[in-house]
């Protein structure tokens, strides 16, 4: 930008006491003239932008403020979604002069740091740097991080929180929603919290912070939103139409990724049909575009409209679900009743997901169960048979992880699953305590095992990981809570738990009593999905076993 051109726009600015804007290619030559009001500017549609998430439009705005005030919200709004190489702001003096220049560029999308870049000059003068190869080493370095993302082959998303209260629980659980958008398979491009006084009824976060989101994902490339707290129909609606990106809650983040880790036909049935019921109230609120008569030629009246036919064939698939999820639990009633007949008690490893429930499974039994360090790795549930001394033996059952704020349409949804911890002899409750915020996690998996009826049962706590934590917080915990200390990994601690389980059991039975039972556990029904559990490990004594 000559000092010849600065000085004629802030000149004209000066006599009309309005914001001039040019738009000026990357060869020099002037676009678009665009006259706003003395606070500004309304840019036209400009069109389609240049192919390639990694590029610019190839034009930049230059335009004067006659107020005195610097690169608005507005400025930086429109550098981000118009994809500008570049936002000039010209202070326009009292004498009509060029004052100070303010100017804007985006910067490669790194995730936790700042992707627009405000530079400032004392005038239009000495202004010695060459613009085209400035913004085409930022193209390229725009460029490098788009192919890397493409590398990685998922898709990026922004996670939201709003509270009201203390914003530290709010992290930890934003913290817990980047670990479940992993596990979903998405990249997590930034986190934001927002703290208010009260949440919006229309977008739970305000209209402006929305406008901050937009632009953020714009920066960013992401496809995806992803709220930490559940939505209501018309949130989610709102939100999606004046974002035009795809807009998620935890809940429903939660059934995606119960839908990718679903094997058995039982597993996908609960998961169908929890889906079914969260998306029921939600077609309700879709677009009017989804309202398209179907009556036709010779029908009397305008028909089903569409949205009434998708509801109609949700109802009518929600209905065969629960009947075949019906005969399912019959199923699995029967099983557990010959369980009992035969005289073998099922032990139930419960907590919180990615607790190490499938490794203290593995490490107990010698499986081979798949556990990896991801929220709700192990979707189905798992039976093994282990045998203690004196042909004494149980079934040893991992469950499904619970979480906070379980969804209620998962909760009845897996119902039948769930009946495992509650028709259990003994439950083994399995707390991490390598994390910080393991008391939470505790009281949430308490809360859900009192909603399903099972706070009754015997229960043992164990604290597994125990490798990953200094003695001292160790003891703290041991002191609060009680329970044994383990690792599933290591083995240390497992044959005090064995030892443990073994008198809660069959405390108070007589050895030949039990020794009969198990005589004819052999001949017993196959137990959990229709798959004959593996082998009985055999344990001449808990020295024995480690």
């Amino acid at each position: 930008m000559s000092p010849e051109f600065a000085r004629r726009l802030t000149e004209l600015s000066r006599e009309t006491g309005r914001q001039i804007g040019t738009l000026v290619d990357r060869t020099g030559i002037v676009e678009k003239v665009i006259i706003g009001d003395a606070h500004r500017l309304f840019i036209p549609d400009l069109g389609r932008a240049r192919a390639g998430a990694g590029r610019f439009r190839g034009t930049r705005l230059i335009h004067t403020h006659v107020r005195g005030e610097g690169l608005s919200r507005d400025d930086l709004t429109d550098l981000a979604l118009l994809r500008f190489d570049t936002v000039v702001v010209i202070q326009v003096g009292a004498d009509g002069l060029p004052g100070e220049v303010e100017y804007a560029y985006l910067l490669p999308p790194r995730k936790g740091e700042d992707t627009t870049r405000v530079e400032r000059l004392p005038s239009v003068h000495g202004w010695d740097v060459d613009f085209l190869e400035f913004v085409r080493d930022l193209e390229l370095q725009f460029g490098e991080v788009v192919k890397a993302r493409d590398v990685q082959g998922r898709e990026s998303a922004v996670l939201v929180s709003v509270t009201t209260r203390d914003p530290r629980g709010a992290r930890r659980s934003l913290a817990e929603l980047a670990r479940l958008a992993d596990s979903a398979g998405l990249y997590v491009a930034d986190e934001q919290l927002q703290v208010r006084k009260a949440v919006d009824g229309r977008t739970l976060v305000g209209e402006g912070k929305l406008k901050e989101l937009v632009t953020r994902c714009m920066q960013l490339g992401a496809d995806v939103l992803i709220f930490d707290q559940e939505l209501s129909p018309s949130q989610l609606r709102n939100i999606a139409t004046e974002t035009d990106l795809k807009v998620l809650d935890r809940t429903q983040l939660i059934l995606d990724i119960f839908a990718q880790r679903a094997t058995t036909r039982e597993g996908k049935l609960q998961v169908e049909l929890a889906q079914l019921r969260y998306r029921k109230p939600r077609l309700q609120l879709m677009p009017t575009a989804m309202s398209r008569l179907t009556g036709g030629i010779g029908g009397r009246g305008p028909g089903e409209t569409k949205l009434e036919i998708n509801r109609r064939r949700s109802d009518e698939r929600e209905t065969r679900v629960e009947r075949m999820l019906e005969d399912i639990t019959k199923e699995r009633a029967m099983r557990r009743d010959r369980r009992k007949r035969v005289g073998l008690p099922l032990v139930s490893i419960v907590g919180y997901t990615n607790a190490g429930k499938s490794t203290l499974l593995n490490r107990m039994t010698n499986s081979k169960v798949d556990a990896e360090d991801k929220l709700f790795a192990t979707l189905d549930p798992t039976s093994r048979r282990l045998r203690f001394p004196e042909m004494r033996e149980i079934i040893l059952t991992d469950t499904v992880g619970f979480i906070r704020n379980l969804p209620k349409d998962l909760v009845h949804a897996f119902q039948s699953t769930l009946d495992e911890a509650i028709e259990a002899d003994l439950l083994l409750h399995v707390v991490n305590v390598g994390e910080d915020d393991a008391a939470e996690q505790k009281a949430a998996v308490d809360k859900v095992l009192d909603q399903l009826g099972a706070s009754g049962t015997p229960c043992l706590l164990v604290l597994n990981q125990v490798d990953r934590v200094p003695p001292e917080a160790l003891q703290e915990r041991l002191a609060a809570w009680g329970g044994i200390p383990v690792s599933g990994k290591t083995g240390e601690g497992l044959d005090v738990l064995l030892e443990q389980i073994e008198r809660t059991i069959f405390r108070g039975r007589a050895a030949a009593d039990w020794a009969a039972r198990a005589a004819g556990a052999a001949a017993a029904a196959p137990i959990d999905n229709g798959e004959q559990p593996d082998e009985a490990t055999e344990f001449d004594g808990p020295s024995d076993f480690t």
